[in-house]
C-alpha cells in the first residue's frame, strides 16, 4: 500500500485521487492520536475552491470523536502554524497545495508546537486512517464542535505587524505578489507597516487562478511589474505564502538560495552564525563557497522544509532554508515564512544601504538546470540500468567540477533531475538529455 503522507502533507488532485472522504478519516485519525474529546485543533486554508469542501470533510471527521475544530478561514501556513503553537491547540491542520497548480490540495497536519510531524506520527496516522471505520464515535451530546475563529489570526498579524514596524524602509517602493494566495492581502498590510509604498498584484482569488502564472513560481509578471512601475523590489509569495522569491530593480529574479546568502552574510559580518546555514541538498554550490568563504559552515539536508529544520535544531543554527523561497528564521518563526523572509530582506538593504541586486551580486551562482520529469514509476529509477549509466557518464562529463542529482519528488508523480557546474552549455544539455531519458523509461 502506497503512503499517503509525502514530503508536505498529503497532496493529489482535488476530488479525484484526494477525495473528501480521505480527509474525513484524517480528521477522525487527527483526532484520536493527537487530540482526544473535549480538546480542538485549529484548520485553515488557502484560495483554492476545493478548501471548503476539504475543510467541511475534516470537521465532520474531528467532530464525530468529540473534538472541536476552530476554523479560521482562508489564512497563510505560517499563520496557521502560528496559531497552533500559540493557541490551546492539540493539533492543526492546513487545507493547501502550495505551490500546485489549483486543481491540486492538500492536508498538513501540524502538532501543538506548529511543527510538521515525524514520519513515526505520520506513519500512525495512516494506520488508523485505513481503519477509520473501527475507530467508533460519541454521542450526540458529546460530539464536537465547529467554532468560527477568524479573529484568532489577529494574533498573528499582530506578531508580523510588530517585526515590520522596526524596519524603517520609509525610502522604498515594493510590489508583492500575492499568487492570488492566502498571503496576499495581510503581506500587503504587514509590509506597508515598515513605512514604504506597496503595490499588490494578483491578489484577487477566485478560486482557480492561484499560482497561474503568478507567485513564487512564475515571478515573470512580477518582474515586469516592478520595471514597470519604478519600484526599488518586489516580492513574490506562493499560493499560501511559506516560501518568498524577490526580485530587484531591474527586474531580476533573486532566488531562495541568494536571499539565503543575503542573510547569512549579513549575521556573519554580524559576529557569526551559530550552527551554520542549513539548506538541501537542492542549494546551489555558489552559496555554498560564499559562505564558507565568509567563515560560516553550510549543512545540508534532504529536501522539505521540515528536514531543514530538523537539521537546524541537531546544528543549533537559526538560519536555514531552501532554492524554492522556504525560508526558516528561528528568532521570529518555525516554520517557513514569506512575509518575515521579505522583512529581513528589507532589514539587510536598509542595514547596509544597499540595493537588493548589489546584495544579490555577492552571491554568485553556478549555472543549474533543474527538470521535473512526469513519470509513472518515478520510484524505480534507481533500478533502470539504461538511466545509471547515462547518470554515470553525465558525472564523468562534469569532471569533479560539477553534480548531478536525481530524486523522486515528494509531492508530485515526477521525478526530479538536477545538474550543476560551471559550464552552463554542459549543464543544460546533460539536464535536457537525461530528463529526456527519464521520460521515456519511467513511463
Amino acid at each position: 500500500m502506497s503512503r499517503l503522507f509525502g514530503t508536505d502533507g498529503i497532496r493529489g488532485v482535488a476530488n479525484v485521487d484526494l477525495k473528501p472522504s480521505l480527509a474525513m478519516a484524517l480528521g477522525r485519525a487527527t483526532a484520536r492520536r493527537l487530540a482526544g474529546p473535549g480538546q480542538a485543533i485549529v484548520v485553515g486554508q488557502d484560495t483554492r475552491r476545493s478548501g471548503d469542501m476539504f475543510v467541511a470533510a475534516l470537521t465532520a471527521g474531528a467532530t464525530s470523536l468529540g473534538v472541536d475544530v476552530h476554523v479560521v478561514g482562508v489564512v497563510p501556513t505560517p499563520a496557521l502554524a502560528y496559531l497552533a503553537r500559540t493557541g490551546r491547540y492539540a493539533a492543526g491542520i492546513m487545507v493547501s497545495a502550495s505551490h500546485n497548480p489549483a486543481d491540486d490540495n492538500g492536508l498538513k497536519v501540524l502538532d501543538s508546537d506548529g511543527l510538521k510531524l515525524d514520519e513515526r506520527v505520520e506513519e500512525e496516522l495512516e494506520q488508523l486512517i485505513w481503519r477509520e471505520a473501527d475507530l467508533g464515535g460519541v454521542g450526540n451530546a458529546e460530539l464536537g464542535r465547529q467554532i468560527e475563529a477568524g479573529a484568532a489570526v489577529d494574533a498573528y498579524r499582530a506578531h508580523r505587524t510588530g517585526l515590520a514596524t522596526a524596519v524603517d524602509a520609509s525610502r522604498l517602493h515594493i510590489v508583492l505578489d500575492g499568487a492570488n494566495g492566502s498571503g496576499g492581502a495581510i503581506g500587503r498590510e504587514i509590509l506597508a507597516a515598515t513605512g514604504a509604498r506597496v503595490e499588490a498584484i494578483h491578489v484577487e482569488p477566485d478560486g482557480v487562478n492561484i499560482n497561474v502564472r503568478c507567485g513564487a513560481t512564475h515571478p515573470e509578471s512580477l518582474a515586469s511589474a516592478v520595471v514597470e512601475r519604478g519600484a526599488d523590489i518586489g516580492f513574490a509569495l506562493d499560493g499560501d505564502a511559506d516560501r518568498l522569491i524577490a526580485v530587484d530593480a531591474r527586474g531580476k529574479v533573486v532566488d531562495g538560495d541568494q536571499v539565503l546568502g543575503i542573510l547569512a552574510l549579513e549575521r556573519l559580518a554580524d559576529g557569526g552564525l551559530p550552527g551554520g546555514l542549513v539548506v538541501s541538498i537542492l542549494s546551489n554550490g555558489g552559496l555554498q563557497m560564499v559562505v564558507e568563504a565568509a567563515g560560516g559552515q553550510v549543512v545540508r539536508t534532504p529536501v522539505g522544509d521540515k528536514y531543514i529544520l530538523d537539521g537546524m535544531q541537531v546544528s543549533g543554527a537559526s538560519l536555514g532554508g531552501e532554492k524554492s523561497g522556504h525560508v526558516i528564521i528561528l528568532e521570529h518563526t518555525t516554520s517557513g515564512d514569506g512575509i518575515v523572509t521579505a522583512l529581513e530582506v528589507l532589514r539587510v538593504m536598509v542595514h547596509r544601504g544597499s540595493s537588493l541586486a548589489d546584495l544579490a551580486a555577492a552571491i554568485p551562482m553556478l549555472p543549474q538546470q533543474q527538470r521535473a520529469v512526469a513519470a509513472r514509476h518515478k520510484d524505480q529509477w534507481e533500478g533502470d540500468p539504461v538511466l545509471g549509466r547515462a547518470i554515470a557518464e553525465a558525472t564523468r562529463r562534469l569532471d569533479g567540477r560539477g553534480r548531478v542529482l536525481v530524486r523522486p519528488s515528494g509531492t508530485e508523480p515526477a521525478l526530479r533531475v538536477m545538474v550543476e557546474g560551471p559550464d552552463e552549455a554542459l549543464v543544460m544539455e546533460l539536464a535536457d538529455s537525461l530528463a529526456a531519458l527519464a521520460g521515456e523509461r519511467l513511463n
